[in-house]
Order: C-alpha cells, then structure tokens, then sequence
C-alpha cells in the first residue's frame, strides 16, 4: 500500500490511522462552514485522526435544476481558504471542469473528481496535472476492477498522489447498495480506499430530489471499517433537516463523535 501526501498528512500505508474526510455537502456560508469545521477539527484532534476538511462550492449534478448549487468558485475558494488557514488543516473540493483545477489547486489540496464524472480522461487528467491530491469517487455505474482506468489516467499525467472512493452502487431505480469486496478490490490498485458511508445511503431522484436514509450510515461505516478501508468520508451539518443538499443523508454535527470513535476502534482491531 502506497503512503500518500495530503497538505502536512501522510495517510496509507501499513499501520496507519484511519483518516477522516468530513464537512457539509455544500458550502451554504461561511459562518455555518467555519463552525463545523472547528467541531471536526477538534474532535479528530481529540481521537488522533488525520482530518481534511470537504465542502463543496458547487452542487453541479443537482437532481432539479432550481435546487440550491452553492456559492460558485470564487466565494467557495474564499470561504475554504480561510477554513485552511483558520484551522490548519487541509481541504478537499470537487471539481467539474477542466476550467476549475488550476484555480482550485492553488487553495484545496484534494481535487475530487465526482462519481458521475469518474471516466471524463480530460478532468482527470486536469485535475492530476495540477500535483495535488486527487480523490476519484468510483461511480455508482462502475465496476471496482474498472477503477483502474481511472487511476492509469491520474499516473499518466505524472501524479501518484491518489485516493480511490466507494460510494455505493446502482440497484435499479432509485436505490444504491455497497459491495464490500469492491473496498479490497480497489485497495489492490496499491493506493489508499476511502468508504463514503453518506453518498452511499441515497435514494436518487426520489421526485425530483435525492432522498436516502442517514440511519444506515453507522451499519455501513461499520462494515466498511471492518473490511479493511483506509479512510472514512463523512458529510455533515449542525441541522441535516435544513441542509440544502443531501438533508437526508447528513449525519448530525452532535453525533459524529460518537461514530468516529467506533470507527477508530474498529479500524484498530482490522488493522
């Protein structure tokens, strides 16, 4: 298993702690993102955890066009600029364009490249050119051996700065489920895996929204810790009932320490 660099962090490898990828789905302010990022950094803190923040500054594959996108790049930036320098930590965002990865590298230290863009070879390769940190979410129409191609493009470019993420797979209409062998699978491409225990709780395009249900995200969380993954994506709110992404899947501010503590537990155990 290869160590990979993210900011200060060292993450993979042998022996290491899990580490925690966590925040809103979307950036709705600035004093909203601040606050839950200082919770999360305390609380990691406090388990030993290696923390990178995630908040997204642009929601582009919104099941309805009117729904709630975000405050676009320049104010997103800002606001994960400042959770950077506020809390010394890094920070993880989507991109959805080529346009985006050089103005997104020079604050976030993890390009994430969205599931349903997960086989774009343009965006991927824009996104590892730019030598930052880039997190491929495997798409929910994917197999996990195919996440090679993917991982090819990123090494092509010069960039062996990778982490792989499952999020669930489709299950027919409107339903997602997770195949635990895909974590080992992708695992065996040598680079840190990442379970994203909230995205792979949706319900997509449940009229005209993406429902799920947050109940299921310990059981997953759980599981996928068990089988052996390296790191824990985990989106978040002080209120999931008023987000204005992904409501039903947020896990509560209140109860992520709770979770992460049997994460951590359990990941010792499975080491």
């Amino acid at each position: 298993m290869k160590t990979i660099r993210v900011g200060k962090l060292k993450l993979g490898g042998t022996g290491a702690p899990l580490f925690v990828i966590a925040g809103p789905c979307v950036i709705e302010n600035e004093t909203l993102t601040l606050r839950t990022a200082e919770t999360l950094v305390g609380i990691c803190t406090d388990l030993g955890l290696p923390f990178i923040f995630k908040a997204s500054f642009d929601k582009a594959n919104r099941t309805a066009g009117d729904s709630f996108r975000g405050p676009g790049l320049k104010r997103g930036l800002t606001t994960l600029a400042k959770v950077k320098r506020t809390f010394d930590v890094p920070v993880l965002t989507d991109v959805h364009d080529i346009a985006q990865c050089r103005p997104v590298a020079e604050v976030c230290d993890v390009l994430q490249i969205p599931a349903f863009l997960c086989r774009q070879t343009d965006l991927i390769q824009a996104a590892a050119r730019t030598q930052r940190c880039v997190n491929i979410k495997k798409g929910q129409f994917l197999a996990p051996t195919d996440a090679q191609h993917a991982v090819a493009k990123v090494e092509a470019a010069g960039n062996h700065n990778i982490m792989l993420t499952e999020r669930g797979t489709t299950f027919g209409y409107g339903n997602l489920v997770v195949d635990m062998r895909a974590l080992a699978i992708m695992r065996e491409l040598g680079y840190p895996v990442v379970f994203d225990a909230t995205h792979s709780v949706q319900m997509p395009g449940a009229g005209g929204y993406t429902g799920g249900d947050r109940r299921m995200v310990p059981v997953l969380a759980r599981a996928a810790i068990a089988a052996g993954c390296d790191g824990v994506f985990l989106e978040t709110h002080p209120n999931p009932a008023k987000a204005k992404s992904d409501a039903a899947n947020q896990v509560p501010l209140s109860q992520v320490r709770n979770l992460l503590t049997k994460l951590r537990d359990i990941h010792v155990v499975a080491a």
